[in-house]
């Protein structure tokens, strides 16, 4: 299985042939939908889902969108292609298991509704969480990509989050709002503080996992 990270949250995970990309939103560029045989999205945020792009490829190549129901209320023409995913469920997208955790997206402010979130395992190696810090206690993760950087986290929560799952190798993710200096900083700690090893990927960078 090899993954290319692409900016943000949007990843492309490649498999046996099938081509799964993973929350293509608005800071992500617009050709990681290029050739995808499925999308999977973690919830309905902007920045997880360009609604506009991701209709404009399957105009081009209707595929299935994988996600929580609730994405069905932001996707417009393309509600059509959305296959409802529950927290617990496992299926099968572009030829890569699946398993979906979690439910919630992390709480931003309590006076901002908290929408459906979920967290993507695919073939129970790589684990996606989306915009939550929702630890799976049924598998050892080999491969996360954690968030770094957000409205909702803290630097604290994301390094206890990684010390939790406990991988291999983590990669950054979510970190579409950072320049330089936010990298360099956080970067230098994680690393230094995550007890695994821990790297940023620049965009359109691949990896085998």
């Amino acid at each position: 299985m090899q993954v290319t990270k692409y900016a943000h949250s949007c990843l492309r995970v490649e498999h046996d042939g099938g081509v799964l990309v993973v929350d293509p939103g608005v800071y992500s560029e617009p050709e990681a939908l290029d050739g995808a045989d499925a999308v999977l999205i973690t919830h309905e945020h902007p920045d997880h889902v360009n609604v506009e792009a991701l209709t404009r490829a399957l105009d081009r190549r209707p595929v299935p969108v994988n996600g929580p129901a609730s994405l069905a209320g932001v996707l417009g023409d393309a509600a059509d292609a959305l296959v409802a995913v529950a927290p617990g469920e496992s299926f099968t997208a572009a030829g890569v298991a699946v398993r979906a955790y979690g439910g919630q997206h992390a709480v931003i402010h309590p006076d901002i509704p908290v929408i459906q979130n979920l967290g993507y395992l695919f073939n129970d190696v790589v684990y996606h969480p989306g915009d939550s810090l929702v630890v799976p206690d049924d598998v050892q993760i080999d491969t996360l990509f954690a968030p770094i950087h957000a409205p909702w986290n803290k630097f604290s929560e994301v390094v206890d989050f990684i010390r939790a799952v406990a991988p291999r190798r983590a990669y950054a993710l979510h970190d579409g709002l950072l320049n330089a200096n936010g990298f360099g900083v956080l970067d230098r700690q994680y690393a230094a503080l995550s007890n695994t090893d821990y790297r940023r990927l620049e965009p359109g960078t691949r990896i085998d996992a």
